[in-house]
Parts: structure tokens; sequence; C-alpha cells
């Protein structure tokens, strides 16, 4: 079993006179950033000059730097930048700077696993993957706790590699929900994984597919919308809280029974065989190769096409109207 620490096993003492150059003000970037900050870290953030996030970082209270600026004056580079621009940021402004001594930081394995990005023999290669969006580190950490996180060290030149990376961990809050030991690796491909098959992709396809599959039985699509979707918080919160059997114990009987012998039929063999298609596509570097490609043509457009398919689906229409029935002052989309 991996090593697991909690809040009460670290300190901040190894990390308290380093300096964390946190480079992005994104929704990760700006919690992580504000979080070591508010913990008594030295942090600076470094950004592109006049870009959009400047001086929203600055109103919020932290010391602003170009990239390179930031990265020369950091103990520990955190990289909190989109995946596909993380490797020509790193290499234009961040490699000149990272000197023998210092340590390279991420909140994803992939630019260190698929090699986009390959540091100095001389620096530390560390990362913490905070298991929540970057809203929800801040809002655990402003309510005296934290969001669950992964850690990794790649490489320890330093020495000192663990105690940088947990006293990060310890830092944004996560340590307060309890940390993890994982790889790059690991960390990467269950990931993309969990994205592509569960979270987002599986997900969303179920839903859709329900969906689709009551509507052309004749029923009306308000109904259908309450039924596969709306729903699915309800039962996803009672998961996460209790655990899956924990779940079937707080629904209907009917659900119950439905639930636990038919949830199979839905999602069975086949299906099972399609994810570990997805999955030895992650594993051999297929979806890095495809993903890099398609955005190296395309940018962010290689993927608005197909959020253009979804939004002319009939479940987002239909639940645009429904949701700005139920929350009527808030700006719902």
């Amino acid at each position: 079993m991996s090593r697991m620490w909690h809040d009460e096993q670290l300190s901040l003492g190894p990390i308290r006179d380093q300096t964390i150059a946190v480079i992005g003000y994104g929704i990760q970037g700006a919690a992580q950033a504000s979080n070591m900050r508010d913990s008594g870290l030295k942090v600076l953030v470094g950004l592109r000059k006049g870009g959009r996030s400047w001086d929203v970082a600055a109103k919020e209270g932290h010391k602003v730097l170009e990239v390179a600026d930031a990265a020369e004056a950091a103990d520990i580079v955190h990289m909190l930048i989109p995946d596909m621009e993380q490797s020509r940021v790193y290499r234009e402004a961040v490699a000149p700077k990272l000197t023998k001594g210092k340590a390279l930081s991420f909140s994803h394995g992939a630019a260190i696993h698929w090699r986009w990005i390959v540091p100095p023999d001389s620096v530390d290669v560390i990362m913490l993957a905070p298991k929540a969006p970057g809203q929800r580190v801040r809002e655990l950490y402003l309510q005296n706790f934290g969001t669950p996180a992964l850690v990794a060290v790649q490489r320890d030149a330093s020495g000192g590699a663990w105690n940088r990376i947990l006293g990060m961990a310890k830092a944004t809050g996560c340590a307060r929900a309890g940390i993890i030991e994982t790889t790059f690796k690991e960390e990467v491909e269950t990931d993309w994984f969990g994205e592509q098959a569960d979270l987002c992709g599986g997900v969303d396809r179920l839903v859709r597919t329900a969906f689709e599959t009551l509507v052309e039985a004749g029923y009306q699509p308000e109904i259908a919308y309450f039924e596969c979707l709306h729903e699915l918080k309800l039962i996803v919160d009672l998961i996460q809280k209790y655990g899956i059997a924990g779940m079937y114990r707080r629904v209907s009987e009917t659900a119950r029974y439905g639930g636990l012998t038919r949830g199979e039929r839905v999602i069975g063999t086949e299906v099972k065989k399609s994810m570990k298609k997805t999955l030895g596509d992650i594993q051999k570097g297929n979806f890095a190769k495809e993903w890099v490609e398609a955005y190296g043509r395309e940018g962010s457009r290689a993927f608005e096409k197909y959020l253009g398919e979804l939004d002319k689906h009939q479940i987002e229409e239909v639940g645009r109207r429904l949701r700005s029935i139920m929350w009527p002052r808030e700006a719902v989309s």
C-alpha cells in the first residue's frame, strides 16, 4: 500500500524560507498560490505581462512577475498552466532559470511522463495533485479543511524533494484531508482514464444515451431530463459521502433492487472491453500523441466542434430551459 500522510505529521519548517513561483493563475493556480501564501510560505505568481490574470492576481494580494523573472527568483517552480502550454513556456522562460538545487513542480504528471519537458538532472522533479477543482481546493481551505491529494517525487536531486512536496501539500490544506504517494506515470494514466471512461466521457454518454432512450420511446423530454440528468447529482453526493453500498442503502427499495439487478445489463462486459481499449490507448501513448497533434493543428478548436454538436443536442436545449426556471436569478446556461 502507498504511503499516506496527514497534517499533524508534516511541517512547513523545511520550506518556509524557500520561494515558490506558481506559474499560471487559472482556477488551480489561484487556489494553490493563495492557500500557500495564507499558510505563510513565500509565493510569487509568474504570468505573461498584459495577460488577463495579471491584474486579478495582483488585486488578490500576490506579487506578480513575468514568468522568467519568477522562475529566476524561485527555489520551487510550480507549473500550473494547461498541459498543452507547458512545454513552450518551460522552454522559453523556465528552463534558462532552472539552476542546480531548484525544484520543478507540477499538479499533473503528463509533461514529465510523456517527456514533453525533460528537466536537467540537477533539479528536483515533484508533483502535488489535489483531487478537486481549484475552486473547491480554496473553499475547503478557507473552511479549515482541505481536499485529498496525490504526491510524487520523480527525482530527488537535492536530497530534500520529499520535504518540499510534503510541505506544499500541508500549505495548500490538502494534508488536512490526507495525501497519498503515487508516481507521475500512475497519476497521469489513471487521471486520463477516469476522465475518459467515467467522470467526463463515460457519464456524459451514459446520461445522453439514457435520455435518448426515453425520448425515442415517447416520453416527455423534460421528464427524461429530470430522471436521467438532474437527479444524478443526488446519487453522486450519496456515493461520495457513503460509498456505493451506502448509496444503495439510502435510496428506495425499488431503486435499490432495480439498480443492483439491472446495472450490469447496461454497463456489462462489452463496455469493460471498451474501457480496457481506452486504457491501452493511454498507456501506449496513443492518446497523448493524438491530443498533441490535434492541439498543434487546431488549438482549442480541437474540441470546439464536439461542444458545438453537444450544444445542439435535445438534452442541452431542454436543460437550458429547465435550469432557467429552477435557478432564475443565477447565470446558468
